[in-house]
């Protein structure tokens, strides 16, 4: 475990949670009948839900402002500061954000709220579902030093959801220069979509790859696989899984929080044991 992560969660391979926001002002789903109080109250339910079950990290991000940008709009940033605004007396754990999918933005608003980490596509350039998506990880980084945000870890999601590298590259290489050249604090690895389950396979080549340089699985970890990727992964992001039938679209249902982190605590232990 790298030294980052231990001093940033209480428990080794740390379980961090989505706090998936409803739509936003100026997306196209943005219920504006209900307006941002019923957004703010929705993620204060949520998360609720998410540490009352245990987890040890969330990451909170416009995840429902689909069709995603690759630039955002100003507004996205804007009405994510206001609701983690009112909701940062109330978390008690280490959190993140993630401004989909701009990854400029993301450190800013980690910045303005006292963000810990972001998750983001910092590098590549790649053929997506929102077009042609390009990156510059060197403008990015100066951007994160010159507003004093070397504080924020920087989760470098190498294998984007929705997208192919253009260039033919195998994941081995990948994530060798990645690591040697764009300076990630964390590496994820991930399937085709949100809850679509992560190859072990390619979790296993990223983690060999990485050197010393943590390893999270992404996307698709469930109570009955958790045991098999943390085997590999030093940490999981799941979203998800912790929604009611697990399916995407719904709210946080406590009871599959209680059920996965009891897994991850199995497994924590099991591991623990063998080393």
């Amino acid at each position: 475990m790298s030294d980052w992560l231990k001093d940033a969660f209480a428990k080794p391979k740390p379980i961090i949670a989505m706090l998936h926001l409803a739509p936003l002002p100026g997306d196209t789903l943005y219920d504006d009948r209900s307006g941002m109080r019923a957004v703010v109250e929705r993620a204060r339910r949520e998360l609720d839900a998410l540490q009352e079950g245990g987890v040890d990290g969330v990451l909170i991000s416009n995840e429902f402002s689909l069709p995603y940008l690759t630039k955002t709009e100003p507004i996205t940033a804007i009405s994510m500061a206001r609701i983690i605004g009112e909701l940062v007396d109330e978390i008690r754990i280490p959190y993140g954000v993630n401004v989909l999918w701009d990854g400029r933005a993301s450190i800013d608003l980690a910045m303005a709220t006292g963000a810990q980490y972001v998750r983001e596509i910092f590098t590549g350039v790649y053929a997506s579902d929102f077009g042609l998506w390009d990156t510059n990880v060197g403008e990015v980084a100066r951007h994160r030093h010159r507003i004093g945000a070397d504080h924020v870890k920087l989760f470098f999601n190498i294998v984007p959801e929705s997208a192919r590298y253009l260039a033919d590259r195998d994941l081995e290489s990948v994530t060798r220069s990645t690591v040697f050249a764009t300076l990630p604090d964390a590496i994820c690895v991930s399937g085709l979509t949100a809850g679509a389950a992560t190859d072990t396979q390619a979790l296993t080549i990223a983690k060999a790859a990485a050197g010393d340089v943590p390893v999270f699985v992404n996307t698709g970890v469930r109570a009955e696989n958790i045991a098999d990727q943390l085997a590999i992964a030093d940490g999981a992001i799941i979203g998800t899984f912790f929604k009611k039938d697990g399916v995407f679209e719904n709210t946080v249902d406590p009871r599959r929080v209680v059920e996965l982190i009891a897994a991850a605590d199995d497994c924590r232990v099991a591991l623990s044991v063998s080393a």
